[in-house]
């Protein structure tokens, strides 16, 4: 393994790594630092690269450790997580008034359905415990094999199966309970709520029209939307797409809302 196939193979991945990580973290900054440090330590360690996996999938592992590192120090968000944050939301004006100007001016501020169904995916999934999280988003939006997940996660396949099985289920359950596109008693609207918002000409019927899980939502099981949902995560670079600076000023609003909103709750406790 020379240096500059190293390079070639980790600049190749460095989208998906990107994505992966950001879906993990809900962070850009701290993306962007986990990307860097993957990289340095990678290039570190190199000589210990034996061949055992694929380049790609002992990259992830680094990079892996390196994100659990980070969040095993931090609380799990709750389940309700869209509804603490759309009230957040709703007292902040500043927040609208950035989001409206990227809206107005920049190439990625475009609102689109799909695109907050990725980013909805991305903040309940914080709300599974870290084993389960990282196996969901490894195997259903990253296509990696059981085996190369066990040898990412350090974990036995077993276990791997134990984790995924465990959060599907969670998220499956949790989906069909909020969400109004799968299920039209949902409590969660925020897809038509910001569509109205950043999209006012557009009626939100002619918007869900072009998600294929919302046309679908009434013929298809829970396991098919389940999978539906992760189409969508899979075709979606949340750095690349048309909602891109729309979304990531989003996250990033929700991650400041779940760190004081958890701080508070410790100090509550206490």
């Amino acid at each position: 393994m020379t240096p500059e196939i190293f390079t070639q193979t980790f600049e190749a991945s460095r989208g998906q790594l990107k994505s992966y990580i950001l879906r993990m973290t809900a962070s850009v900054q701290d993306t962007e630092d986990i990307v860097q440090d993957t990289y340095l330590k990678a290039v570190a360690k190199l000589d210990t690269f034996k061949g055992d996996s694929s380049l790609k999938t002992w990259i992830f592992a680094i990079a892996s450790n390196l994100a659990r590192d980070l969040l095993r120090a931090k609380k799990r968000w709750p389940e309700n997580v869209t509804d603490i944050c759309r009230t957040a939301a709703l007292g902040n004006r500043e927040f609208f008034q950035e989001a409206m100007q990227i809206r107005q001016t920049s190439p990625q501020g475009h609102f689109e359905i799909k695109e907050h169904i990725a980013f909805c995916f991305t903040c309940v999934s914080k709300s599974l415990p870290l084993e389960q999280q990282l196996t969901v988003f490894l195997k259903e939006v990253y296509a990696f094999k059981v085996k190369e997940i066990a040898m990412i996660t350090d974990l036995t396949e077993a276990m791997v199966k134990y984790h995924l099985h465990l959060g599907r289920s969670k998220m499956i359950a949790l989906f069909d309970k909020r969400c109004s596109l799968i299920n039209k008693e949902g409590v969660c609207h925020q897809c038509t709520e910001l569509n109205g918002i950043f999209n006012p000409k557009q009626k939100a019927e002619e918007a869900l029209v072009e998600v294929k899980m919302a046309r679908d939502a009434e013929k298809k099981n829970k396991e098919e939307l389940f999978d539906l949902r992760m189409q969508i995560l899979q075709e979606l670079d949340p750095f690349e797409s048309k909602a891109a600076a729309l979304q990531l000023h989003h996250l990033e609003h929700n991650r400041e809302v779940m760190e004081k909103y958890l701080e508070k709750k410790v100090h509550g406790d206490n």
